[in-house]
């Protein structure tokens, strides 16, 4: 996938934790620890579904932030390099969309059919869930037209038949 698709999604081509002075931090406080707290998110959340992945979404919590829990099982696939790359990549997504997420608990159940993603793919997925979920507010666009002004009007034109240009 080309550098600037995934530059949309919080990744920047090139870079990586162990290239920059300061490493990337994914603290405690921004986790779903304890048995206790994923307990309380199960019974509590509502639910948003895609192919790959169950988004549960608590928003009653105690937490002032965001907070991200993974449950990857070996159903996913039997291989943990596989289980890992997709806590990696669900991870990082989330820290770097961490400082526009509403506070509230966000627990990831991933399916079998994540193993066969890329990562980008993944991120997307995920992402999608978050603005589904409204963890992640819309971006507001920063034009003066409405968003959908372009859909309703119709082209240019478009009662004249196209000329061929020869």
């Amino acid at each position: 996938m080309a550098g600037s698709d995934l530059a949309g999604l919080g990744f920047v081509p090139g870079s990586s934790a162990m290239s920059n002075s300061a490493p990337a931090r994914f603290p405690k406080t921004v986790r779903v620890r304890s048995r206790v707290q994923y307990s309380r998110v199960f019974e509590c959340a509502k639910r948003y579904h895609h192919a790959t992945m169950t988004l549960h979404r608590a928003t009653q919590t105690d937490a002032d932030t965001a907070r991200l829990g993974l449950a990857v099982s070996r159903r996913v696939d039997k291989r943990a390099v596989v289980r890992n790359r997709i806590k990696r990549v669900l991870r990082e997504t989330f820290r770097c969309h961490l400082a526009q997420l509403l506070p509230g608990d966000v627990v990831v159940v991933v399916k079998p059919a994540a193993a066969s993603l890329g990562n980008a793919a993944l991120a997307q997925a995920f992402l999608s869930l978050l603005l589904r979920s409204g963890a992640l507010p819309q971006a507001k666009s920063s034009g003066t037209m409405p968003a959908d002004f372009y859909l309703s009007q119709p082209k240019a034109g478009a009662d004249q038949p196209e000329k061929s240009i020869r």
